[in-house]
């Protein structure tokens, strides 16, 4: 799919003095995943409430799927599907089972069977109470909450915050079989870099409000090396075409840097080095060194 079904442009949103949201801009297509990254407070959440209708933007436009989420919130939200990283907003009162009729009757797309093949999955007793649940067991019924009427877009705002591995595990598995087997659309923002790594074709990158980096996943790894070198003799610095970081311990360096593998190689082997060792960084290790120094783009 090539139509963009979340289009936001030049959105800026201030509380106060704070600017949550500085000229930010993205465009969405469906049948993708797209993991939006960023440190607390870099404007994440603003963003997905105006994605939600929550927040008007008072300057620059925001449209899913072509509407006005603000203007026309019934045809926005009958589409998608949304999990908050605050389990509290379910409520305690009901049982799952109770929850899960609520909820169908906004949604004549419920798909109750879905529901229970998921409930089997995470191995939730329908008849429990929401209070009773852990916070891992809270998460899993927010995300089959959000998943069974299947929705064109699924919004998944911290979803696995807090959560133990195994949770984690079973909900990005779930999302994972959600995208694959419909060719459903996923924007999920998280702060844990592995688990964008680990399911997103299309990186998005927050820094202090604005758009730090917009690229396929691919190509912010491709763009990327990592060296281990060793050398004969102490190096007292090293130059290296697209150099971001370095590190040394006697006569071994370790390096990240934005250049091609085979020219970072030739040019470290006529610096004098024996051995060379390049591998791909990982998006937390690309992330963390260009982010901290506001190099200004990935």
């Amino acid at each position: 799919m090539t139509e963009n079904i979340i289009h936001v442009e030049n959105v800026t949103r201030c509380f106060g003095k704070t600017v949550a949201l500085d000229k930010v801009s993205l465009n969405m297509t469906g049948g993708i995943v797209l993991g939006l990254v960023g440190e607390n407070g870099a404007g994440k959440t603003t963003l997905i409430k105006h994605l939600l209708g929550l927040l008007r933007a008072r300057e620059g436009k925001v449209r899913v799927f072509g509407k006005d989420p603000v203007a026309e919130p019934e045809y926005v939200l009958a589409r998608l599907g949304y999990l908050s990283e605050h389990r509290e907003d379910l409520p305690g009162w009901m049982r799952i089972r109770e929850l899960f009729r609520y909820t169908r009757a906004f949604y004549p797309k419920w798909d109750d069977p879905y529901a229970q093949q998921l409930c089997k999955t995470f191995g939730l007793d329908p008849d429990q109470q929401i209070k009773t649940l852990s916070k891992g067991q809270k998460a899993q019924v927010g995300l089959i909450n959000a998943l069974a009427h299947r929705p064109q877009l699924l919004l998944l705002d911290e979803p696995s915050s807090g959560l133990d591995p195994v949770v984690r595990h079973d909900i990005l598995t779930a999302v994972i079989r959600n995208v694959v087997d419909e060719g459903r659309s996923v924007f999920f923002s998280s702060h844990l870099l592995n688990e964008i790594e680990l399911i997103a074709d299309h990186v998005v990158i927050m820094h202090k409000g604005g758009i730090f980096v917009d690229s396929p996943l691919s190509e912010i790894q491709n763009a990327y090396c990592a060296l281990e070198l060793h050398f004969e003799r102490h190096l007292e610095k090293l130059q290296l075409p697209g150099l971001i970081w370095s590190r040394n311990q006697d006569r071994q360096w370790n390096v990240l840097c934005k250049a091609d593998v085979d020219v970072l190689k030739q040019k470290a082997a006529e610096l004098g080095a024996l051995r060379i060792e390049a591998k791909r960084p990982t998006l937390n290790e690309i992330f963390v060194s260009s982010v901290k120094d506001d190099k200004g783009g990935i």
